[in-house]
């Protein structure tokens, strides 16, 4: 089954609207492992409006599962804290200073060799790593070549139009997951992935490894509770194809 790695920066968000520590981010961090996700991921940003790098330190000696940490690596300070904290996995992706959320892949023909110095980094310090990418067999085959271990399918092209069509919205997605396992590259993906559209992407993207949802699990926290709707994300997840 696809496993679900709950990104926490929307607590991270809240409780730095009001200071101090509340909802707290560790405790948050924890009792999603405790509700049953398979992991929990962060993506610390330079500014850090969400989650902190402090964060980041506190949580890592107290995951039980999996930790991802999403983020630029054209930053030295986001580099530096994931070979001091070392978690299960690194996700680079290309953020711009000051951009509001991620939207887009990496070119990774055009990054290639940059790439490649950033994923031998990181593999030579014992962590997975995973490169965003758009829903491009074209990029699939040219982060095989910077060594990445898995690619993360940017999803938000999918998510807008799944309602109106989902078979158009997701054949892109088949296409560039089927090229991943062709080449044995792993399959992530994430963003904007929700309780409506998850389940056809996990039944229809062969391979998929794991999902890293935030904005849209939290929100359905607020109605549905935490712990019932990491079960309820689960859930969809459990027909996925292998």
């Amino acid at each position: 089954m696809t496993k679900l790695s709950v990104n926490i920066n929307k607590i991270a968000t809240l409780r730095n609207s009001r200071g101090g520590n509340h909802p707290g981010v560790l405790k948050a961090a924890l009792d999603a492992e405790r509700f049953g996700a398979d992991g929990v991921t962060v993506h610390p940003r330079p500014d850090e409006r969400h989650i902190r790098y402090s964060d980041v330190r506190e949580i890592r000696p107290l995951i039980t599962t999996e930790f991802n940490i999403e983020g630029n690596c054209r930053e030295q300070k986001f580099i530096d804290l994931v070979l001091e904290t070392r978690p299960h996995q690194v996700t680079l992706v290309p953020d711009g200073d000051g951009q509001l959320t991620s939207d887009h892949g990496w070119d990774t023909k055009k990054h290639k060799h940059y790439l490649f110095e950033m994923i031998e980094l990181f593999k030579g310090a014992g962590i997975r790593t995973s490169i965003f990418v758009d829903p491009d067999p074209e990029m699939v085959e040219a982060a095989m070549a910077t060594g990445t271990d898995r690619v993360e399918l940017y999803t938000e092209g999918y998510a807008k139009n799944f309602t109106e069509d989902p078979a158009a919205a997701i054949a892109p997605y088949i296409s560039a997951a089927k090229r991943a396992n062709e080449l044995g590259i792993g399959i992530n993906a994430g963003h904007d992935l929700d309780l409506k559209n998850l389940k056809y992407f996990a039944e229809n993207i062969p391979g998929l490894l794991e999902v890293s949802i935030g904005h849209a699990l939290i929100t359905d926290a607020l109605y549905l509770g935490f712990e019932n709707t990491i079960q309820l994300y689960k859930r969809q997840l459990q027909h996925s194809l292998a």
